[in-house]
């Protein structure tokens, strides 16, 4: 049976986990920012969650999960991504409107529901943004990529992932009817800005920024 955490814990230990995926050590400035919450609110929190066993605290204030609030995390992000892929693959939600669903559904725990969700979908490595679907014990695939930024002249790719996920962004590469699995390539690299001319098969050539070929995973073929 799933631990019972409140909603407002599950959402703390997620944020902590993703701020450590950038940073091993968390500071509360950090997570108070993230979260944008008062850092006395944040204080009050990390209390619970280190009586609960899940944190453990390091020299100098900082904080990072312990091992059991680590699988505690990755259960909540395995229910939100599996969410997102069932949203759009089952019920043809566009990629930029499911993260506000998903961050509701995550909260539903019955594990028995999960794992016949994710064998519903076919066992999904990876979201509709690209980022890996840890299973039902916790193992995630990694798979490799580089920034499209730094893909050779004419040297075909798929993409694999979004590492900027704001609707603005994703709704941007819809109208361009870029996708997970759009194969392109770089046709011109402009000098004065870095922009890039882009060109995905059958289709005529367009132009990015420096910053939206930064947020786009590919990986060459």
């Amino acid at each position: 049976m799933s631990p019972n955490f409140s909603i407002a814990e599950e959402n703390y230990i997620k944020s902590i986990y993703n701020l450590q995926q950038v940073n091993d050590a968390v500071s509360t400035t950090a997570l108070a920012e993230h979260l944008k919450s008062k850092p006395a609110s944040i204080t009050d929190m990390l209390k619970k969650l280190q009586a609960k066993g899940l944190l453990l605290y390091n020299p100098y204030k900082t904080f990072r999960l312990s091992k059991e609030g680590i699988k505690a995390a990755l259960s909540i992000i395995r229910r939100h991504r599996l969410w997102e892929s069932f949203l759009v693959h089952k019920l043809q939600f566009s990629w930029e409107e499911v993260h506000e669903v998903a961050e509701e559904l995550e909260h539903v725990r019955s594990k028995k529901l999960i794992d016949k969700l994710d064998g519903f979908l076919g066992y999904p490595k990876f979201d509709p943004h690209g980022d890996p679907i840890p299973d039902t014990n916790g193992k995630i695939n990694i798979q490799q990529q580089l920034p499209l930024s730094s893909l050779p002249l004419n040297k075909q790719a798929i993409i694999t992932a979004v590492q900027d996920q704001s609707s603005e962004l994703l709704s941007f590469l819809s109208s361009l009817k870029i996708v997970i699995g759009t194969r392109l390539e770089i046709k011109r690299r402009l000098a004065f800005d870095n922009s890039l001319e882009i060109k995905c098969r059958n289709r005529q050539p367009v132009n990015i920024s420096e910053q939206v070929a930064n947020a786009i995973q590919v990986n060459p073929l």
